[in-house]
């Protein structure tokens, strides 16, 4: 997963779009801790929103 916090917000949005119902699936499939994403992203000013699922 990208390391940049503004690519890995459009990485992570892109495949919560067009793959998966949830942050918690993704990171499940994809092997990935979903705390250290969404610290990542929340560094950058983004929460995640589970109703849209996607950061905001």
């Amino acid at each position: 997963m990208p390391e940049d916090p503004i690519i890995l917000l459009s990485y992570i949005n892109t495949k919560l779009r067009d793959q998966y119902d949830s942050l918690t699936e993704l990171c499940k499939s994809e092997a990935a801790s979903e705390k250290h994403i969404k610290e990542k992203l929340l560094s950058a000013g983004f929460e995640y929103d589970p109703d849209q699922n996607r950061f905001i």
